[in-house]
């Protein structure tokens, strides 16, 4: 078999395989390309909630110590009352 027609059926395997593997998962139809692009826009988002909540726990987390630490400030220098 020369190259060249080895190389024109291998194409034409790997096209058809292609075509078998979307079909598979359902991104076989006049819409699929329209389809990844919501698949990729619902991965941005999920991405962007990951980060957020990451950084709104951070935020938590160090309001909490700077308050923990005033509060501590507050009772040493018997700001409330005798305080101890």
């Amino acid at each position: 078999m020369p190259d060249a027609e080895f190389e024109e059926l291998l194409a034409r395997a790997a096209e058809e395989g292609a075509k078998r593997a979307l079909a598979d998962v359902g991104l076989d139809g006049s819409e699929a390309a329209m389809d990844v692009r919501d698949l990729r826009g619902l991965l941005a988002s999920l991405r962007f909630v990951r980060r957020t909540a990451v950084q709104t726990t951070v935020h938590l987390i160090t309001t909490g110590v700077i308050l923990a630490l005033l509060a501590g400030i507050a009772l040493k220098l018997r700001v409330f009352g005798s305080g101890g």
